[in-house]
């Protein structure tokens, strides 16, 4: 360790050390350790920090840039678990990967502070030693006796549990403890989380899950970092076969984490888990309590939680001996934050399995063309499971051209597909309709003036949610009323709702199937695991005839008696510069279509489009994958785009159009240029009102062999913006909203 000289002016010398806050600050900051006072790497303490007492972990030697003489010393050590030297070396490698300050991306890994303080004693009773000659000095009432006769059955008991028994008082009980006839002894707090039943039988596999779970299982015996995709149809058991490589890890002692996209919605997954290994995980997601999520918290850091399922930022818990990562559905959009520290969480995993030197294992029936691009170029492996599991075969897909079977004026669902809805309902099945599009209509415009409606905060229309009388949007969350005249010029019963949500597509199906049981699903009515294990058990109860939804119903579900999905509109998503539109818009509807015939009867999908030539359609209704892939991978190279080539995205924002246009034009004149490099912007983003605050956008594309980050920051070290203004930087940028 370095040593300094100590604030007090002594000749002796005193120990320092380096501290980073959970703030966003660019590093550690150096301190003197207290005499007598053992802190190592790790801990987690008390420092000053200007005015404040703030809380950091000790990240190793001071730097040793401020004179010694100026050093504050560090007030105490907390009551927690060292952080992992591990998490440590991912916190700094998420911070020099996306260019974020450390301390940024300690916050999320020291989300819950309440968790680094002593946990709540736990005292258990007991018959004391020598309890015999107490209790002879001591009248015996009724309720002493019951409590005596509990004990002389139980070697301990908590106070609680003996109250409950008994039906005594505490005070019943402090006597006998006062008198010695009890003893009174602290323990350690009993996690929350029982271990996993290893003896479970696995179900029945199929010969090509069997080699899959078998090879995984390998990966996982003969330790060392790997990175495996499971690349199966949907339906064909990847979720069965990952169990295995779970049951692998705990066995050794491990572990393990599973990422799934939107574990909040996730009803299912959680009860196959519960069925294969008897107990709960621990989850970690924004549902979650905040007490639940302190004892979570603590169980990681202690080894006690040896398996979590969680959201995207579970990945920055201080797991204590982790030894498998897997990423279910690793093409979701959603594994990509972007606010605050900018990651996607997937390709962070795969970091943190090479920092601990262990396996992850990447799950998709539509993986990502950067997860195929590696597997490609042998730095991942891949597991192929072609077939559905049992007697389940894929569904057929069917093309419905809207510009020839056309709806009736002000209707979405076609001729055809109102049929084969009617033709489903009779045999007994149920069908599912699918618009990715919230509330009842995107725009509400007024037919006298043509006024529309749009969010005074962000350049974005406001959704129409009829069934709450409000206007929405849903990018900053702003609502209002539903006006009864138009505010621009007055008119009355003029105000008309543009295109369809799935409000409206229900609206329709009641007016069409009057007499059936039809339900909507988006993230607006099934916002946790209660409301989706509700839904869930009302579809598999055939409590439900048509469901009708958005992308919640894409991820995993899986209803035996769902023979039909009809998407409204395909073309939705196909459209924009997104430079991801075409691969998004494939998942998408590859996922949705394989909701249908995943029992023993055969399923049906039918797409709805103005577009059937599109290549995006053509591919799904074929079932072509790799043509499909393989036209879109040709694309990006003709290009330099990813998985050929890397993207960062330079978003300046701030409250003052004039300063975030002028901040951009100093940064745009200071741009960097040479081989393999090229910039694009300053442009307003497309939506260039966001939350309040005016945005420009620059993109900065390279050759592989090009540092990003190293660019970036010799860039920027070049010009300097004004503190109203905020400078955001997105490595492998996901949204070009």
């Amino acid at each position: 360790m370095c040593a300094a000289k100590a604030i007090t002016g002594n000749l002796f010398e005193r120990r320092t050390v380096s501290v980073l806050p959970p703030l966003p600050l660019a590093g550690p900051y150096d301190y003197v350790v207290p005499e007598g006072l053992d802190i190592q790497p790790g801990d987690f303490v008390e420092i000053p920090l200007g005015r404040q007492t703030q809380r950091g972990v000790v990240w190793g030697d001071a730097r040793g840039d401020v004179d010694p003489a100026k050093l504050r010393e560090i007030y105490g050590v907390l009551p927690a678990a060292p952080m992992p030297a591990v998490t440590r070396r991912f916190i700094d490698w998420v911070s020099a990967y996306t260019l974020s300050p450390q301390g940024a991306v300690l916050r999320m890994a020291m989300s819950v502070t309440d968790a680094l303080e002593a946990p709540k004693p736990v005292f258990r009773f007991g018959l004391a030693h020598g309890m015999a000659e107490s209790q002879g000095n001591m009248r015996m009432t009724p309720a002493r006796k019951r409590i005596l006769s509990l004990l002389a059955d139980h070697p301990s008991l908590e106070q609680g549990d003996i109250l409950q028994e008994t039906g005594t008082s505490a005070s019943v009980l402090k006597g006998l403890v006062d008198a010695g006839v009890i003893r009174r002894e602290q323990v350690a707090p009993p996690s929350p989380f029982a271990l996993p039943d290893l003896s479970i039988p696995r179900p029945d596999l199929s010969l090509d899950q069997e080699k899959a779970a078998d090879f995984l299982c390998e990966k996982v015996d003969a330790g060392g970092f790997s990175a495996i995709l499971i690349d199966g149809v949907t339906g064909s058991g990847k979720t069965e076969v990952y169990f295995e490589a779970v049951r692998a890890a705990l066995a050794q002692g491990k572990q393990v984490m599973v990422l799934l996209p939107e574990i909040a919605l996730s009803a299912q997954w959680l009860q196959r888990f519960r069925d294969r290994f008897g107990v709960e995980p621990a989850l970690w997601h924004s549902e979650v309590g905040q007490a639940r999520r302190r004892e979570t918290w603590r169980a990681v850091a202690d080894g006690s939680a040896r398996l979590v399922v969680g959201a995207r930022s579970a990945l920055f818990l201080p797991y204590r001996d982790l030894g498998l990562i897997v990423v279910d559905e690793e093409h979701e959009h959603a594994f990509k934050q972007e606010d605050g520290v900018i990651y996607h969480a997937r390709d962070m995993a795969v970091a943190r399995g090479h920092l601990g030197g262990f396996p992850v294992m990447l799950a998709s029936a539509t993986p990502s063309l950067e997860t195929l691009a590696n597997v490609e170029a042998g730095r991942y492996e891949r597991v192929v499971l072609g077939q559905r599991h049992g007697v389940a075969v894929l569904p057929s897909v069917e093309i419905v051209d809207i510009r020839v079977d056309k709806p009736e004026r002000q209707r979405w669902i076609t001729p055809t597909l109102k049929q084969r809805l009617m033709e489903t309902f009779a045999a007994g099945e149920q069908a599912m309709l699918f618009l990715n599009r919230r509330g009842y209509a995107p725009l509400t415009l007024c037919r006298a003036c043509g006024h529309r409606f749009q969010c005074p905060n962000c350049t974005a229309w406001l959704v129409e949610h009829r069934a709450w009388g409000k206007l929405q949007c849903h990018h900053c969350g702003y609502s209002a009323k539903i006006p009864d005249a138009c505010p621009a010029c007055g008119a009355e019963e003029k105000l008309a709702p543009c295109g369809p949500g799935v409000e409206r597509l229900y609206e329709e199906a009641i007016q069409t199937f009057p007499d059936l049981k039809i339900e909507v699903a988006t993230s607006d009515n099934i916002a946790g695991p209660k409301a989706a294990a509700a839904l869930v058990g009302r579809v598999h109860n055939q409590e439900v005839d048509l469901l009708i939804g958005t992308q919640i119903l894409a991820k995993g579900y899986h209803f035996p008696m769902l023979t039909l999905v009809g998407v409204i509109d395909a073309d939705l998503g196909l459209a924009g510069g997104d430079l991801r539109a075409a691969e998004r818009s494939y998942q998408l509807l590859t996922q949705v279509a394989g909701r249908a015939g995943r029992g023993e009867r055969p399923g049906t999908v039918l797409l709805q489009t103005a577009d059937p030539s599109n290549r995006v359609i053509k591919a799904i209704a074929a079932g072509d994958r790799d043509a499909f892939d393989q036209v879109e991978l040709a694309e990006r190279m003709k290009y330099g785009m990813p998985p050929h080539g890397k993207l960062a995205a330079l978003i300046v924002s701030g409250k003052k159009e004039n300063e975030v246009d002028e901040a951009a034009w100093r940064i745009g004149r200071v741009a960097p240029r040479g081989d393999g490099i090229v910039v694009l912007g300053p442009a307003p983003a497309p939506l260039s009102l966001l939350r309040g605050r005016f945005r420009r956008r620059f993109l900065l594309r390279t050759d592989k062999s090009v540092k990003v980050q190293a660019v970036i920051q010799d860039w920027l070290s070049r010009v300097k913006t004004p503190g109203s203004v905020r400078v955001q930087i997105d490595i492998d940028p996901y949204s070009f909203m």
